[in-house]
């Protein structure tokens, strides 16, 4: 069975449904999860969606804030919505696809500004959220399990994943302490970097770019805070991946653009 999922923080699923399209246009992803839907779910554009093609579609969402979903042109089964750090702030989506492969969509929390859990009530949510995953994910490791996770992690962890390694390292998403977290969430099932399986870490490549610069292609002060990881099940399954780089240049963009992995999983 072929395949083809995509991750995108979309911020604001409603003002983004042309980009979607477009995506599903050029790209055609059969599975397409959202991040920062910020759309409470029966005002969810369902109908638009779905007229894209994607007849199962997973969703959780709230007011202005947060919000996941899954768009997919296959079945969807056992959607769950766990809720994490005992808030209900909906971050996190749970379904599975044909061929037993469970996918979980997540929205990890930005941290705010200040990268000091003392100071910062947003970073120490930050870290608090990815130890529970790693807990979480750790407890429920087998051989044969065939995850994939994705999402905005809102983590950068290798020195190419930023514009500037030295010039972040105390900035939030690219600290120690959050590159620590996240490789304690590696470890929690030994879980593959689809993007860096296929481009080596000696490359630069970028996921977001602030809406604070005029020119982003130009500048280039980029972040990779977008993932696809797959647990060893699956490792042997990837084919591809790709970031969308150019939908950042598009019609009303999203400061995040997609990242699109190709799985090829035995029957």
């Amino acid at each position: 069975m072929k395949i083809r999922i995509a991750t995108w923080n979309v911020n604001s699923v409603r003002l983004r449904v042309p980009a979607v399209e477009r995506l599903v246009d050029e790209h055609n992803p059969d599975v397409l999860c959202l991040q920062e839907t910020k759309v409470q779910d029966d005002s969810f554009p369902l109908k638009s969606l779905k007229s894209a093609g994607f007849k199962h579609i997973a969703i959780s969402g709230q007011k202005s804030y947060n919000g996941v979903a899954i768009l997919s042109r296959l079945p969807l089964e056992q959607v769950d919505k766990k809720v994490w750090c005992g808030k209900q702030d909906c971050r996190h989506l749970s379904a599975l696809l044909p061929g037993g492969i469970e996918l979980h969509n997540f929205y990890v929390p930005a941290g705010g500004d200040i990268p000091d859990p003392n100071e910062n009530d947003k970073f120490a949510h930050k870290l608090a959220f990815m130890r529970e995953m790693a807990d979480w994910f750790g407890e429920r490791r087998r051989k044969d399990n065939k995850l994939v996770l994705v999402g905005d992690l809102n983590v950068a962890p290798h020195e190419n994943d930023v514009w500037s390694h030295k010039q972040l390292l105390k900035v939030v998403s690219h600290t120690p302490v959050e590159v620590e977290a996240m490789e304690e969430m590696y470890r929690s099932h030994d879980w593959t970097d689809a993007i860096r399986h296929f481009i080596p870490t000696s490359e630069k490549i970028y996921s977001w770019w602030s809406y604070r610069s005029p020119n982003w292609s130009k500048s280039d002060k980029g972040r990779r805070l977008d993932h696809v990881w797959v647990t060893p099940a699956l490792k042997p399954a990837l084919r591809h991946a790709e970031i969308v780089r150019a939908a950042r240049g598009w019609d009303k963009p999203s400061d995040h653009v997609p990242v699109i992995v190709n799985l090829d999983v035995p029957d």
